[in-house]
């Protein structure tokens, strides 16, 4: 989403984007939706509540994430953490600093196991409570299998939890935490010795000479004063890198959707799209995180974008630069240097071109090794676990139930709508500023105390930040990850004289002071605005901007403005058609006949750039936008 973020104006253009789908039964909600929850009771499955994965079991995990509603959750003591009425066995499987240790055993029995075979760590899980990992260790559905509903939560030192199977850990009942915050510094230091490392050739000459050789010409290097330097991702990371690149003397822009413009003005940053700074950029630092938009996003055709003879340090995940296209942007010039730290695969191949290039500087993995970071993250990490022991629910818990089973149930089908609607909206948004302000208007004949919103409100804020980002979104969490990101959810209720024993008439997803990828999305106010509702179970979109419309919410979606007149539908028809593009849905909504008219094409597969080409070389056709649901 970073790129198709990026801004500029749009007539006839295709902007795709990548999103997850979902089907819109009951049971496939609950077993695919990443919100919704399956819950087993004497044998029975039924909705329960409400969390990051299809989950089992809520017997067991309400037994962990008790609500603490008095202090004395606090206080329990130690032998009162594991359900076998002993302290519990906290398994920690790669090294932590011992500050961690520490606070780990002053309420359970640990255990030190590292380099633990898969094998060996499902023999010895079916008796922890607790495991802690880094990233090495794989927690796979066999783990939490052999675990036989004993562990209670998985502790990840650390930020991505790509390691971790979150599906199975809430399957059986298994409360999984991070610990985002504390390798903040120290990846940030990591990537600006990296640049420098990479403009002076640091790495060669020390080479060079320890082969006894002495080839000052060879290793001349380029100054940083005065470059530009792009920071992909403004997050934690990226803002800090930037603060220590403008103290070198650099000229610091950055691209990050959901970045407040105000914060990267603090640090005499400007923030500008995607497309704006790979084509500005002197040098590229990566900070953005691995999602299937982001996957392999800098490529053979980003590198063809980009300044020749660019410079780029990625200390953020391997998998978003296409590592085959990198090594041909090298040898082609494109690419000046590169300084890696992160690799698509770990350790990578002992014959990597990528790695063996003499242009290549590299690092295992070394962005959060500083001993103050290990320190901050084993401390972290082990209060995350104890609370969870103790049944405190914490900020960087990514999966837990919280919503009662009767409001799951009810509002099921409209818990999918409105994460489709908020991942619609996201598609629709382009400028380098980032989203601030998105409103909420549910239209309902039910009065504002019968009507629980959070859940809803929770799958839209899913929707709007998981496509673009690497937090994992929940009902636990959304109001604060949303707090973190700068972004202002407001919800407004509208009475309306329809049936009460529907909890909702409409879901309407409004953004202020964004542009527009597709202008027919943005009311008169300013707004890009869409709305949605269910049909027989379904999820439909209704309204885009001022016009009506009337899609399933299923598939892809082709939006398309144009002049109202007789065979458009044809015609838009048979370019899909001649493409092997099947169509699902057609909808057109228009102002008045003959005028402008919005049409809203819901498609199976997703169409080539050439099907796409063509529907925008359609004389009639004035915009249109490709999105994916």
């Amino acid at each position: 989403m970073f790129q198709s973020m990026a801004s500029s104006t749009y007539t006839k253009a295709v902007f795709p984007s990548s999103t997850r789908s979902a089907s819109t039964s009951l049971a496939s909600l609950t077993t695919k939706n990443p919100f919704l929850r399956v819950s087993s009771l004497s044998g029975s499955r039924c909705a329960s509540c409400y969390c990051q994965r299809a989950c089992a079991s809520v017997v067991n995990v309400t037994s962990v994430l008790k609500t603490a509603d008095s202090k004395s959750s606090s206080a329990t003591s130690s032998k009162d953490l594991s359900p076998h009425g002993s302290k519990p066995t906290i398994l920690v499987s790669e090294k932590l600093g011992e500050a961690g240790l520490q606070l780990l055993r002053e309420v359970g029995e640990v255990e030190c196991a590292y380099d633990l075979s898969p094998e060996q760590l499902c023999n010895k899980i079916s008796s922890c409570d607790a495991l802690i990992v880094r990233s090495a260790t794989k927690v796979t559905r066999q783990v939490f299998e052999a675990s036989k509903g004993r562990l209670k939560v998985v502790g990840r030192a650390g930020v991505g939890i790509d390691n971790v199977d979150l599906q199975a850990a809430t399957e059986y009942g298994c409360l999984v935490v991070n610990a985002p915050t504390a390798n903040t510094i120290a990846a940030a230091e990591h990537g600006i010795a990296l640049l420098a490392a990479m403009a002076r050739n640091v790495a060669q000459a020390d080479a060079s000479i320890k082969a006894g050789k002495w080839q000052r010409n060879k290793y001349v290097g380029v100054s940083m004063v005065g470059k530009t330097l792009a920071v992909m991702g403004f997050g934690k990371v990226g803002s800090e890198v930037a603060r220590r690149a403008k103290g070198l003397g650099m000229n610091v822009i950055a691209h990050d959707p959901y970045a407040p413009a105000d914060r990267a003005r603090a640090v005499g940053v400007e923030l500008v799209s995607f497309e704006n700074a790979i084509a500005a950029a002197d040098f590229i630092s990566l900070h953005m995180p691995l999602t299937a938009t982001t996957k392999k996003i800098f490529n053979d055709a980003t590198f063809a974008k980009m300044k020749k003879g660019v410079r780029i340090i990625n200390v953020a995940r391997g998998g978003v630069i296409d590592e085959d296209a990198l090594v041909k942007a090298l040898d082609a010039g494109t690419v000046a240097q590169a300084a890696l730290d992160v690799f698509a695969e770990e350790p990578p191949p002992k014959d990597s071109k990528l790695v063996k290039h003499e242009n290549v500087t590299v690092t295992p993995h070394l962005g959060a090794s500083t001993k103050e970071a290990q320190e901050g993250v084993a401390i972290e990490i082990a209060e995350a676990v104890v609370g969870a022991l103790r049944g405190e629910l914490s900020a960087t818990a990514v999966n837990a139930p919280m919503v009662a089973p009767e409001v799951v149930s009810e509002l099921a089908p409209y818990v999918l709508l409105a994460e489709k609607l908020g991942r619609l909206a996201v598609q629709l948004v382009s400028g380098g500023k980032g989203i601030k302000a998105v409103k909420v208007v549910y239209r309902s004949a039910r009065g504002h105390d019968d009507l629980d919103t959070r859940l809803l409100r929770a799958m839209i804020t899913k929707g709007i930040i998981e496509p673009i980002s690497n937090s994992i979104v929940n009902i636990v969490n959304a109001d604060f990850t949303a707090k973190e990101k700068g972004l202002r959810i407001s919800e407004e209720r509208i009475v309306v004289d329809s049936s009460p024993e529907l909890p909702l008439d409409s879901i309407q997803v409004q953004i202020s002071n964004v542009e527009s990828k597709f202008a027919s999305a943005v009311k008169v106010n300013g707004e890009i605005s869409i709305e949605g509702k269910v049909k027989d179970g379904m999820p439909h979109l209704t309204c885009v901007g001022s016009f009506g419309v009337d899609v399933s919410l299923e598939g892809n979606l082709i939006l398309c403005r144009q002049i109202d007149q007789p065979g458009m539908i044809g015609r838009v028809g048979n370019i899909l058609a001649d493409h092997n593009v099947n169509v699902s849905f057609m909808s057109v909504g228009r102002t008045s006949r003959g005028k402008m008219a919005i049409m809203a094409i819901g498609v199976d597969e997703e169409p080539n750039k050439v099907a796409l080409e063509n529907i925008g070389s359609v004389s009639a056709i004035e915009e249109f936008v490709f999105l994916k649901l």
